[in-house]
């Protein structure tokens, strides 16, 4: 009963953790009617909650491992409490910093279930068992969009106090239904940091979400006061803009993590950033309010079915270090939600403007668009060549003037011939005397004729011993049909005619 209902719980703390997570940048049109915050200190107000809701994440990851999930979620949320009464009676803006970078805990509690939850389900249901979870993100939307009407009738101090009583809530909750017996992985940090911050995928893929996720938490935060001063809207009308952003990215996430696991991710990403090329441009033109609609909505897109993939993916090739492999990549994504409005800020300090902003966030999809097509070929080139380098088949390939170019390790087994003894050399300096010319002359018109030979040959290994090999020669053509290199692959048959009582030669097919 209480493993059936991880995904749920797990799912709802996520809400609640994203809910607290944007408390200030949800109710700053209030908050700054009772607090005078600078120009230059608001992007950083509203930003500073990522960051140690981004730094955070690694640990977080690590440690739901070592504890389980109940336990880090049981402890974020009763930690939260602290942060949240100090907002609520806050009087200046160094009060709401302190608080805010404490808030981060709530955005921090995402990498515990990505890490917990997989343990749960098969792999092939992965991608949309955290792509449910990343629905959680919906937090976000549930505060952008409540918190302003609450607080136009209570006050925002009081809107705030309101989400005490949740944490509680769901404090308890974690405590009776928290899976006590969650399977633990006690691999030290170091170790497991050691184990994988050499492989490429891991900061491919912290770009990867740096840049979806990133965009997901920066419009979050950046919108609302953006929507109120550029366009003029209401802060009501404005919030639930910002509100219908967050519900799109957010349901699609479930979706893109369920067609990862039914398509190609890597082809699924290419899409997403794509779309997410065309939209930057979009916005980086300052269009009137209906475009520049189409554009974050567009954006919302590509971050939902990113998000989804990125966490098929992450199991998929960390399968051990899932836990510290989900810090790294969400602390990533969290950061990117910092930078851009801090950015963005800065250029339309400069500027009066933010399309230099959207143009750089255009080129980073296009460069991550590239990342991700060298991915899909880079992909397919190792899986051929582990199916090269692990068929128990021995196989060489030889230029065109039958010089060898390569072999794989079962040629080496079967013939005791290494690499470097065979590179640059004919195959004849492995025949035997067995066959005759006429033999290899029919068997190189067949080649030439019909593009393939197969049937018995007798050949020498490297200690002079003669062996039966079954032997299929087959030609690799280019676009204009010549003959470019050949391919053999062979067996050695010897011990299954001698079951058979003797060595009569078969004739060539």
């Amino acid at each position: 009963m209480i493993k059936k209902v991880q995904l749920t719980l797990q799912t709802l703390n996520l809400v609640v953790g994203f809910m607290v997570w944007v408390i200030i940048s949800s109710l700053m049109p209030f908050i700054s009617e009772d607090i005078t915050i600078p120009p230059e200190r608001l992007a950083i107000l509203t930003a500073i909650p990522v960051v140690l809701g981004s730094i955070l994440r690694i640990p977080l990851g690590y440690y739901a491992n070592v504890f389980g999930a109940r336990v880090i979620f049981l402890v974020s949320f009763i930690l939260l409490l602290f942060p949240v009464f100090y907002i609520s009676e806050a009087s200046t803006v160094t009060d709401l910093i302190i608080g805010g970078l404490f808030l981060g805990i709530g955005g921090a509690v995402f990498s515990v279930g990505v890490t917990s939850l997989p343990k749960y389900y098969p792999k092939e249901k992965h991608g949309l068992v955290n792509g449910i979870y990343g629905v959680g993100n919906i937090g976000t939307a549930i505060t952008t969009f409540s918190a302003p009407l609450v607080a136009t009738q209570i006050g925002w101090s009081a809107t705030v106090k309101l989400y005490l009583i949740l944490l509680l809530i769901f404090a308890a909750l974690n405590f009776f239904f928290g899976d006590r017996h969650e399977v633990k992985v006690k691999t030290p940090i170091f170790e497991q940091i050691k184990g994988v911050y050499k492989n490429e995928k891991l900061w491919i893929f912290s770009l990867f979400y740096f840049i979806t996720f990133g965009s997901f938490v920066a419009f979050t935060i950046y919108l609302p006061n953006f929507l109120v001063t550029n366009f003029g809207l209401e802060k009501v009308d404005a919030g639930m803009r910002t509100a219908g952003f967050i519900a799109v990215a957010t349901f699609l996430r479930p979706v893109g993590g369920w067609l990862a696991d039914k398509l190609q991710p890597l082809i699924l990403l290419m899409g997403a950033f794509f779309v997410y090329t065309v939209a930057a441009i979009i916005l980086a033109f300052s269009p009137s309010i209906t475009l520049y609609t189409v554009g974050s909505l567009a954006i919302a897109v590509g971050a939902g079915i990113g998000n989804g993939v990125i966490f098929k993916l992450v199991p998929f090739y960390f399968n051990k270090q899932a836990g510290i492999v989900n810090g790294i990549v969400s602390m990533m994504g969290g950061l990117g939600g910092f930078f851009p409005p801090l950015l963005l800020s800065a250029i339309y300090s400069i500027t009066g403007q933010y399309s230099i902003g959207f143009m750089l966030l255009s080129q980073v999809a296009l460069a991550s668009l590239v990342l991700v097509v060298w991915m899909y070929f880079q992909d397919r080139l190792v899986l051929s060549s582990e199916v090269f380098n692990s068929t128990g088949q021995g196989i060489l390939v030889t230029d065109v003037n039958g010089k060898i170019k390569k072999v794989n390790p079962a040629f080496t087994k079967l013939t005791g011939f290494d690499e470097q003894d065979v590179i640059g050399q004919n195959p004849s300096m492995m025949k035997s005397e067995r066959q005759s010319k006429n033999f290899y002359q029919d068997m190189w018109k067949d080649i030439q004729e019909h593009g393939m030979w197969q049937g018995e040959i007798w050949n020498k290994r490297k200690s002079g011993e003669e062996y039966l090999q079954w032997l299929n020669i087959s030609a690799v053509k280019d676009d204009t049909g010549e003959n470019i290199r050949y391919v053999g692959t062979f067996t050695d048959i010897t011990s299954e005619i001698e079951k058979k009582g003797g060595f009569e030669r078969v004739p060539a097919n």
